[in-house]
Parts: C-alpha cells; structure tokens; sequence
C-alpha cells in the first residue's frame, strides 16, 4: 500500500489542533464554546473535538504501518511484539504526563518534567541502526541511561511520598489502550475487511453496554462486556472507527465515487447515531459517552473524506507543508511543549498580560503552535525524533 498523503495531513491539522487548544486552556475572554464542556455540561466544545480525532488518526495509521512492518520482511510475532512495545512506550509517557509534579524541597516540577522528557528521547529516539540493522554501541548505551533515568525518577518519588499512580492514564497511556486491541484485530484477523467490520460494531457494541444507565456497575456480569478494559471502550472504539474508514479507503481506492459515497454515508450514519443516543446520554468528552463518540467520529470522518479528495484525489498538498513536520514526527511535536513551558517555567518568564486572554490570546496561542511545529522541523533535522 502506498503512503497517503491525506493521513499525514489530517495528523498533522489534528496535532496543530491540539497544541492550539493546549496553550489557550485557561485563557479567560474567550467564548465557551472553545472549551472543553463541563463533566456533567450537555456541550460539544470545540477542544472536546481534538482528542477524538487524535484516536481515530492512530486507527487510520493501523493498516499502513502494520503492512509496512510486513513490507520489510517482519513475521507476525514480530509485529505483535512492535505493538506490545509501541502501547507499553505510549502507557509508560501518558503516566509519566500524570505524574510530572514535583516534590516538596526536591525537585520542581519544570526539573522533573525535563528529567522525564529526556529520558524519554534517550530511550525512544530514533537513532541511525548500521548495515546489519544493529544500533550502535553508543545508541545501546543512551537508550540503557534513559531507561535508569526513568526508573529513578519513579523510585526518586516513592522514597519522597509520592508514589506514581496510573489514574486515567494521561492523553498517551489513553491513546495506547485504545490503540492495542485495534491493532491486534488486525493483525489476528489479516485485515479481512468484513472481519475488521464486525470487529468495529462490537467496539461501538461495548461502548453502548458499558455505559447503559440500567446497567448497575456493581454487577459481576459487567466483565462480560470487558469494562475492565482501561479507559473504557468509547476511546477504542473511536480508534477502530479510524481503522475502518482506511479500511474502506484501501477496498474503494480505485473507485472515488464510490468511496466519497461511502464515507459520505458513513458520517451521516454516525450522526443519527448521534442523535438517537443523545435521548439517553449527555455528550460529554469527560464521561466518554456514546453520543460524543458518535458525533465525533461523524466529525471526523466528513473532515478526512474532505482531505482526502483535496490531497489525495486531486492532488493538492502543498498548502499542508508547513504543518507537514507534525504529521510525521506527531510524537516529537506533542513533547516539545513540555520543554518550552518547564524552560519558561525555570526562567521565570512570562508572556505580556495582553497575550494572555481574549482575542490576542488566540492569536499567540496559534503563533506558539507553529512556533512548535518549527522546533519539531528542526529537531528532525539533528536527528532528534521520538518514534515507538
């Protein structure tokens, strides 16, 4: 399968997003339909809309990136292994993100959180590999102090009273859990295309069951409907979503019309899910319920069968450019603002009170987003870029 510019590029406008609203959270004047809704709040918010398509663009990835594996001569056990690691990686950061506070009279939260950052791209950059395909020494040796780096971390933290704790996982251990039980569908089932569709309606299935209001949580027989399952079933359900319309992309790709019809079908599907749900749940983003599933997926769907007939179809991906580095060193680009706000942090630097709220506060927050994804172009030029 060829690469698809419209994946990239949909990644990339996703990870923008995300930067964007991160930076202007918190920022009074600003209209509330821009924030995430209230726990209980009966709103679709427009940072609400940024998670949600961060997991359905790791579904569209799936398919690509398992046959590139198989591309390179990988065998199945091969690949389960990659996925084991890659959701370890991404469940080890998210928790990491949960537990960047500092310590009292220790170290400060800006120090702790550059401590982990950079344990985390010792440990999971990419570095050059020799002919054989071997890492070098050197490489071996960084990974190996990334991996003590952390480790001290989590003990410095115990032996100071505050033991890490897994909570809701962060936004990468989320992504992880979501991204494990969809990746291996696909692997097991060999992307069969109507194997991977059954298995998506039972992601949307257990979605439904888990979050039944006449269910009690209480009773046992919940773990038939695997609410064990961390973060629930909505966040992989959303991701399978993503798996499915690649999957769609790869069986109609020859047949545009056919393939506009079809994602055009399935957002309005999702819709009146949408719709029908909200008679029972709220949406609600922080409740995780069936009808912000629904609607976001309808959302995110219409948006990349828009992308994909304006990059793929018709050629046109030059205006996506200079957002390109985001899509292709995602990881790397989530990361460095954490760098910038512990450096600002430790600096005591402030931005002008002007830039702090309402309109200008906008306009600074979006600057400050490609002002990352510069940083992150540069990093990938000194061979500094997270990948797992």
């Amino acid at each position: 399968m060829k690469r698809v510019a419209s994946i990239d590029i949909i990644r990339a406008l996703t990870m923008l997003t995300m930067l964007f609203v991160n930076d202007f959270a918190g920022m009074s004047g600003l209209p509330h339909w821009l924030h995430h809704a209230g726990m209980n709040e009966d709103m679709l918010g427009f940072s609400d809309l940024v998670f949600p398509a961060f997991l359905f663009c790791v579904g569209l990835s799936i398919p690509f990136a398992i046959e590139a594996r198989y591309r390179k001569g990988d065998q199945p056990l091969q690949v389960i292994g990659h996925i084991l690691g890659r959701t370890l990686a991404l469940v080890v950061m998210g928790v990491f993100a949960m537990n960047m506070r500092g310590v009292e009279g220790g170290l400060s939260h800006a120090v702790f959180s550059l401590l982990a950052v950079a344990g985390f791209f010792l440990v999971w950059n990419v570095y050059p590999k020799r002919p054989n395909g071997r890492l070098p020494w050197w490489a071996t040796a960084l990974r190996l102090a990334g991996v003590l780096l952390l480790a001290w971390l989590v003990l410095y933290k115990d032996l100071h009273g505050m033991p890490f704790r897994t909570g809701w996982w962060g936004i990468l251990g989320l992504i992880g859990w979501a991204y494990l039980p969809c990746a291996l569908a696909f692997v097991f089932l060999k992307g069969d295309f109507k194997k991977m569709t059954g298995f998506w309606i039972l992601t949307l299935v257990l979605c439904v069951l888990n979050t039944v209001p006449a269910i009690p949580r209480e009773w046992s027989f919940r773990w038939l409907f695997l609410s064990f399952w961390p973060g629930g079933w909505t966040h992989p359900a959303i991701c399978a979503s993503g798996l499915f319309t690649s999957m769609l992309l790869i069986r109609l790709g020859e047949k545009p019309r056919k393939l506009a019809i079809s994602y055009g079908v399935l957002a309005l599907a999702m819709f009146v899910l949408g719709l029908i749900c909200h008679k029972v749940w709220i949406i609600s983003k922080i409740q995780a319920t069936p009808t912000w599933l629904f609607f976001c997926v309808a959302i995110s769907v219409a948006c990349f069968a828009v992308i994909w007939w304006i990059a793929d179809l018709r050629g046109k991906t030059r205006w996506a450019r200079p957002v390109s580095p985001a899509g292709t060193a995602t990881l790397t680009c989530y990361m460095i603002p954490s760098i910038w706000y512990a450096v600002q942090q430790l600096l005591g630097a402030h931005w002008p009170p002007a830039l702090t709220a309402g309109v200008p506060g906008l306009i600074k927050a979006f600057v400050f987003s490609l002002i990352i994804i510069g940083l992150t172009w540069c990093f990938t030029k000194i061979h500094v870029k997270l990948k797992v």
